[in-house]
């Protein structure tokens, strides 16, 4: 079985998680995409944490462009004890501004700094960090970079881009801003099954398109329990959107905003990859977009007894593992440790100060800080010898495709078939490099292009 072969499965498919829910499909700018943890390459005392927003934007997508939501709280949250509970939560809210509302240009002219007069739509937004009850503002009124308009609106993006990072005190670093989509993927499963005959497969076709992007840098002890990130390595990282009750749209004077009130209610939710895709069906991706980790034991059954290794055997007489699965419960819901799969990587009970009558299964992104960066990653992470990599936190170039298709299929178990190592959809790559320092995530396309 060729690599390719298995790029039809059908419910691999919708990225990592665009548009995977109905009621958030159609709210892009609240919809999470991808999450990402992982020890910074150039700086391995720090952890970086990506988030991304608002999938499929083409390039050209003016007058609006991509601005982040203003009644929203785009957060990404940390348990490093394991309760299935955020003991530290990161929050950005954002605000926007016109300098002319008068014209309906973005810009007005060639643009080469946030500051500059001719950027006629700005966005600004505060930082904050909430933990134990206490909510503590890190930065506010910090620049968000701006579309990519074009080349000849914006002849320097990358300097352009440079001009909006912060470094916090502490030594943190914050960005917000577009970027290109850093997951790949072949998403031509919708046209029969790749053409029918295989013929449409090894095409990125997220290639081209932007996201909203928010990365955080933070020193490995301000996220570690007890702040002792070598008693206590392993955090679960997710990310999740709140929107207000109500809104109501009228005149705003200028400022490019809408009158919001009422409750904030979570509308959308993501940690680990393709969990809210390939693991939750159809009719209860709504209710685990409004769900907390603390409450994962609703969806246990669809992990321990998941449907896609049974269309993989009916297609392509793979034989499905046999229930229950204990591998995928470690990969999705409590970390990989000697207890379950037999090897220590992630898992919560690997902190020497964690409670464990406390530690709760639940679906997070787990990170164990104590393993360094690889100088030359393995796009297969733990499943090509890289214990750097997915499902240990997730970087920018994990394969997270074929790594979680090889995972369903039981390459995490004794023995697994020969034909699950070929496992994948023909992608291994983004079309934009990533960068080698913060905030990592590539440039986004020109609306040039």
């Amino acid at each position: 079985m060729t690599a390719a072969t298995l790029a039809a499965v059908p419910t691999a498919a919708e990225a990592s998680s665009h548009r995977e829910a109905p009621l958030i499909s159609a709210d892009p700018t609240v919809d999470n995409t991808d999450t990402y943890a992982f020890v910074s390459p150039d700086d391995p005392k720090s952890v970086t944490l990506v988030a991304n927003w608002s999938p499929f934007q083409k390039p050209a997508g003016g007058p609006n462009f991509y601005p982040f939501a203003t009644d929203a709280q785009y957060d990404i949250h940390v348990d490093n004890d394991g309760d299935a509970k955020p003991d530290i939560t990161f929050r950005w809210t954002f605000t926007s501004s016109y300098r002319n509302p008068n014209t309906f240009l973005y810009n007005t002219g060639q643009v080469t700094s946030f500051n500059d007069p001719d950027l006629n739509f700005r966005q600004t937004y505060r930082l904050e960090r909430i933990a134990g009850g206490k909510t503590t503002t890190l930065a506010d009124k910090v620049p968000v970079a701006p579309s990519f308009v074009g080349n000849a609106s914006m002849p320097d993006y990358l300097a352009l881009r440079t001009s909006t990072l912060r470094t916090l005190p502490g030594g943190a670093k914050t960005f917000a801003g577009q970027a290109d989509d850093p997951f790949f993927v072949d998403l031509r499963v919708f046209d029969l099954l790749y053409g029918a005959n295989l013929s449409e497969v090894g095409k990125d076709t997220l290639a081209g398109f932007n996201v909203n992007s928010i990365v955080l840098q933070v020193p490995r002890s301000e996220l570690a329990l007890r702040r002792d990130e070598k008693r206590n390595p392993v955090i679960g990282v997710w990310s999740s959107t709140q929107r207000r009750g109500a809104a109501l749209l009228g005149p705003t004077g200028g400022s490019g905003q809408r009158m919001s009130f009422g409750g904030w209610s979570q509308v959308s939710r993501l940690g680990s990859p393709l969990v809210n895709e390939v693991v939750v069906p159809v009719g209860q991706k709504d209710r685990f977009n409004a769900s907390t980790p603390s409450t994962d034991a609703q969806f246990l059954k669809f992990v321990t007894d998941p449907e896609l290794p049974k269309l993989i055997q009916a297609i392509y007489r793979i034989p499905a593992p046999a229930a229950p699965r204990r591998d995928l419960t470690a990969v999705f819901l409590t970390g990989v440790s000697k207890d379950n799969v037999g090897v220590d990587l992630n898992a919560h009970t690997l902190n020497a100060d964690a409670d464990r009558a406390r530690i709760a299964p639940s679906e997070q992104l787990r990170l164990n800080m104590s393993i360094p960066p690889t100088a030359a990653p393995n796009r297969l992470g733990v499943l090509g010898g890289d214990k750097a990599g997915y499902p240990n936190g997730r970087r920018l170039g994990d394969d997270v495709l074929d790594i979680s298709l090889q995972a369903v299929e039981g390459a995490l178990l004794p023995n697994p078939p020969a034909a699950v190592a070929g496992l994948g959809d023909g992608v291994n790559g983004t079309d934009v490099r990533f960068r080698g320092w913060f905030p990592y995530v590539g440039l986004p396309t020109s609306g040039s292009n």
